[in-house]
């Protein structure tokens, strides 16, 4: 029989504190729902006590994701662990995660706290947390650079407190792959089948899924990891890396097993993409857009007679249908529309279904080539479900004889229409200045990228912005698409505004949150 091997996926949480990464709760939910789709055993949805919307989230997440363990982080201190318990409350399967540093340089600097005194923490937080649910697990941060003897000695008590998980997170990513298997093999000796052990490794010096695989073949039975490696600094384990060595390399990992559906990985990987802003670098292993390219002569010849020759997986094995295939047009129905989103994997309500099929035979009228990429963006759009406050009507823009700029706009809220416009130093700016004026808001710009979506002069523009709309607080992302660049950006820059103005009173700048 195979022994299982968990998926913590931490993308909410870990992968959240990602520099310009900050995702609103409509979007943690959309990722959460394909999380459980793509069979993720463990989903730790964020930091209960950081922030009133790391706790709506988890809360909101609790009540739709049925088939996965929801998660929610805390610090060893009794408000942390109660808050965490309070927004698991409507969780099907739910998990507390607590935690505590037990290297020396973090108990003497960050903590102030002698070993004995970080024990007795840990195990009174475990009890309570234990207390209110019965799926513990403790984690002891910086691990990796921790006396194995205190390790030893925590983690007894640990267990003794009731901890059904024990992680051992690489906090800084500094070990290297020979010493993260020496610690583990110990620690797995010790611990037994007293309890899971879990690994958690950071990507500074580009080992976080070597260490992690290290890790599984001396006994660690879960990784916590994060789609396409999103994480703080460097990253974290990148699940589909680790995910795809399991399934490409059976003959070494012949007797583990897991829950993943690697179809979902691809759909899983842009939608993350999509959402963040931050797409995977071109030569990223599995999911980056060359990963399944091949240039040289001598490689596309021996792909056209066998495809192993090159390709140790196939491009379906992670769900990458055709890339952009043309199938679809101005005279295509709804009910070829509707097969074509199934084939795509998405699943929609019948008024989303409406709503993106509305979309998309106004894109037929001004496109000639509809691809999947185009329709993958109008239905993420559509099943994004941000309150809109603001609606863009109108853009026009105009260059004026002294190189200035003017946008003109029209914005509607609440049923009624709004114009105005701006001068400014180049289109950009002055369509922003413009919503400043309507809106009465005004943002600070912190990052713009525009991409094609698919190929031709008539590709559809996606624009993503990253806004500061308080000083000191988290940036908040915006999408928009459009044929025109300039529309994109406005319907881009308003659904920052939108998504702000949403979730407003819950964003707080979050405390404690830390990187394990």
């Amino acid at each position: 029989m195979s022994e299982m091997i968990k998926i913590f996926d931490t993308t909410l949480r870990d992968g959240e504190q990602s520099p310009g990464a900050s995702m609103n709760i409509e979007e943690k939910i959309k990722i959460a729902k394909q999380l459980e789709k793509l069979g993720v055993d463990i989903i730790e949805a964020g930091f209960a006590a950081s922030s009133p919307g790391d706790f709506e989230a988890i809360e909101r997440i609790s009540e739709v994701v049925k088939s996965s363990t929801i998660c929610s982080l805390c610090r060893a201190i009794d408000k942390d662990i109660l808050a965490a318990a309070n927004a698991l409350k409507k969780a099907n399967s739910k998990r507390i995660h607590t935690f505590i540093a037990t290297s020396p340089i973090h108990m003497e600097y960050k903590l102030k706290m002698k070993p004995n005194e970080v024990i007795k923490r840990a195990v009174n937080s475990i009890a309570y947390a234990k207390s209110l649910v019965d799926d513990v697990q403790f984690s002891c941060e910086d691990a990796s650079r921790s006396d194995i003897g205190f390790l030893k000695e925590i983690l007894a008590a640990a267990i003794e407190a009731g901890a059904n998980t024990l992680n051992l997170p690489d906090t800084v990513g500094y070990v290297l792959p020979s010493e993260m298997g020496k610690i583990i093999k110990e620690i797995s000796d010790f611990v037994g089948t007293r309890a899971t052990l879990s690994v958690h490794c950071h990507n500074d010096l580009g080992l976080a899924v070597v260490n992690s695989i290290y890790g599984i073949q001396n006994g660690a039975r879960q990784v916590e990891c994060t789609i396409n490696g999103l994480g703080e600094r460097a990253g974290n384990t990148a699940l589909e890396e680790v995910v795809m060595i399991l399934k490409t390399r059976k003959d070494l990992f012949e007797g583990f097993d897991n829950r993943i559906k690697t179809q979902e990985i691809y759909p899983s990987s842009k939608l993350v993409a999509d959402i963040t802003g931050i797409k995977p670098q071109p030569n990223k292993a599995i999911v980056g857009q060359n990963a399944f390219a091949h240039e040289s002569g001598i490689h596309q010849d021996g792909m056209l007679k066998n495809p192993e020759t090159y390709e140790i997986m196939k491009p379906s094995d992670i769900g990458i249908i055709q890339a952009n295939t043309l199938v679809l047009g101005k005279h295509s129905g709804r009910a070829a529309f509707k097969d074509k989103i199934k084939v795509l994997g998405f699943s929609v309500s019948e008024e989303e279904l409406n709503a993106a099929f509305e979309r998309f035979k106004i894109l037929c009228d001004s496109k000639k080539q509809i691809f999947d990429d185009d329709i993958r963006a109008i239905l993420n759009e559509e099943t994004t479900h941000i309150p809109q406050i603001f609606s863009l009507e109108l853009t026009q823009i105009s260059a004026n004889s002294s190189g200035k700029y003017c946008a003109a706009l029209s914005i509607k809220r609440d049923g009624i229409e709004y114009s105005d416009c701006a001068l400014g130093n180049g289109s950009v700016d002055s369509i922003l200045k413009s919503i400043d004026r309507i809106t009465g808001m005004r943002g600070n710009l912190k990052d713009y990228q525009v991409e094609a979506l698919s190929s031709g002069k008539d590709a559809i523009a996606k624009v993503v912005v990253k806004v500061e709309f308080e000083e000191g607080k988290p940036a908040i992302i915006g999408h928009g698409i459009d044929i025109d660049t300039m529309n994109a950006t406005a319907k881009a820059y308003i659904c920052a505004l939108n998504s702000y103005l949403s979730m407003k009173d819950l964003i707080t700048d979050k405390t404690g949150t830390m990187c394990l």
